[in-house]
């Protein structure tokens, strides 16, 4: 087997059918793959083989596909890099990874430096001038156009994806050809994707959501991929309206941004499916999204260490608030801190076990057993599960606010808070405290045009949840800092709270 058959099976099936658009530039199936046996055919002939590793620090431009695709082809394994890391974190991902070779920008040629990087041979240029790299546009016109890909053992490292590491150093996810295949075959069944579908892709590439959930599962059924260098609200709007978009995926702040938006007129008449992850979808934005469009938001729930889905809301029965139950060939339960699975209901974590789970992380043993045991990787997430079967998250284990002993979950507050209407968008975290440990921080967008004080969301707050989880501070802001995939960065905000609080008593 090997990921970049899926390529090959829609050059066959559908040659003149257009696989990838960006910007003005369009791309048949029949030509991307050839663009792709020339990278794979170029690497080859720079003494790039099976296992070697070769690194991506590109945006979401067509050279990441032809890229990415093209290392696959060859049986080297393809490192995605954060297009917003620097010059410290791009040289300790290259060093850790020993990649051989690095495909990146002019731009962003200036973060990789070399005299650090010993195992580091190549570094190829497929965006601006070469300069000191090697063009990969001369690289690939050298090149043959055709090659079939290597057949590769299914526990035979494909791709690494470094984790956020919002603890330490990132860890590169390990994720064989087995786990991202068997991943992107169940996200196409649970969404229903069809060869006549255009999904949208402005999440990133280098994160596993938009690499595997979208390109990876997209292409495997032979769908057209628009591309996205970012999100921009206006551009997305107008690509859903000019390409006919029928599959929309996103996060929850790009639905809540979209919820929120009055000052541009948009057509979303031809999506009929839209679909969210990579962190828990507010209840209240989820009734109003389905209240306004009258389609639901389908969730699916995972990590970058489960390829990444594992969860998905649903393809029989939706629930509101759910994020469904486990995809097929994978298993899930709550476990309480000793280990023992709990009953429908209670909290704990949320285990996994299946074909999607990571082969470990990149040279760390040790960090790989303290995550994987007995085959089951322990995600971090705390969550429930009904009498049905549907799992429900409430929180990560570490952005849990312990105050005077008492566990508050974030979400659960940040979804009380949502009901309000003046709130576009919250984000809870914990700040130290001398006397109880820790307080619940609320820092608060509010709508264009709304007016509050900290008292009055203090004095909703305590209508509707028990006192302890009452946010002590709260900050009107005008925006939260996110990850590249729209994620709230809730250890930036610990970081970034100093004394100037706004503080509530009782």
């Amino acid at each position: 087997m090997n990921i970049a058959h899926h390529l090959e099976r829609g050059k066959l099936l559908f040659p003149d059918k257009t696989a990838l658009i960006f910007e003005e530039k369009s791309f048949t199936y029949k030509q991307l793959d050839q663009l792709v046996n020339r990278v794979a055919n170029g690497l080859h002939g720079l003494g790039i083989r099976k296992g070697d590793r070769v690194a991506l620090f590109l945006p979401n431009i067509p050279e990441f596909v032809i890229s990415y695709l093209g290392i696959l082809k060859i049986g080297a394994v393809a490192v995605s890099i954060n297009v917003m890391f620097k010059r410290a974190e791009v040289s300790y991902i290259i060093h850790d990874c020993a990649a051989k070779a690095i495909i990146t920008t002019e731009s962003e040629r200036e973060q990789v430096l070399e005299a650090d990087l010993p195992e580091l041979q190549h570094i190829l240029i497929a965006e601006g001038q070469a300069g000191k790299g090697m063009s990969l546009a001369q690289l690939m016109a050298n090149a043959s156009p055709t090659m079939r890909a290597v057949e590769m053992d299914r526990y035979a490292p494909a791709c690494i994806v470094y984790t956020s590491g919002t603890t330490g150093f990132p860890k590169g996810a390990t994720l064989s050809h087995g786990n991202v295949i068997s991943n992107m075959y169940s996200h196409n069944r649970c969404c229903g994707m069809q060869p006549n579908d255009q999904l949208l892709l402005y999440l990133p590439l280098f994160h596993c959501f938009g690499q595997n959930a979208i390109l990876n599962a997209g292409l495997n059924v032979c769908a057209t991929i628009i591309l996205q260098r970012r999100f921009d609200l206006e551009q997305v709007l107008q690509a859903i309206d000019r390409y006919k978009v029928t599959m929309f995926f996103g996060v929850p702040t790009i639905f809540i941004k979209l919820l929120n938006t009055t000052t541009v007129d948009f057509n979303l008449d031809s999506v009929r499916y839209y679909f969210s992850a990579a962190a828990p979808m507010p209840i209240e934005v989820a009734q109003n999204w389905q209240d306004k469009y009258g389609q639901v938001i389908h969730e699916g729930y995972g990590l970058t260490e489960t390829s990444p889905c594992s969860c998905y809301n649903h393809d029989l029965k939706y629930k509101l608030g759910s994020i469904g139950a486990p995809i097929e060939n994978v298993e899930m339960k709550i476990v309480d801190g000793e280990g023992h699975q709990v009953e429908p209901g209670e909290l704990g974590e949320i285990l996994i076990r299946g074909p999607n789970v990571m082969l470990g992380y990149w040279n760390r043993p040790f960090e790989t057993a303290e995550v994987i045991k007995n085959g089951w990787f322990h995600t971090g997430d705390i969550g429930q599960m009904d009498e049905d079967g549907f799992f429900y998250i409430v929180d990560r284990l570490k952005d849990m606010v312990n105050v005077s002993g008492f566990k508050v979950y974030p979400t659960e507050v940040e979804n009380v808070i949502y009901q309000h209407p003046a709130v576009a968008e919250v984000a809870i975290y914990g700040v130290p405290d001398s006397f109880k440990g820790e307080i619940v921080k609320a820092n608060i967008v509010l709508k264009s045009g709304h007016a509050i004080t900290e008292q009055h969301m203090v004095e909703f707050c305590y209508e509707r949840m028990a006192a302890y989880k009452v946010p002590r501070v709260i900050n009107f802001v005008d925006d939260i800092p996110k990850n590249p995939t729209g994620k709230v960065l809730k250890r930036m905000l610990r970081q970034q709270s100093t004394s100037k609080f706004a503080t509530v008593t009782n």
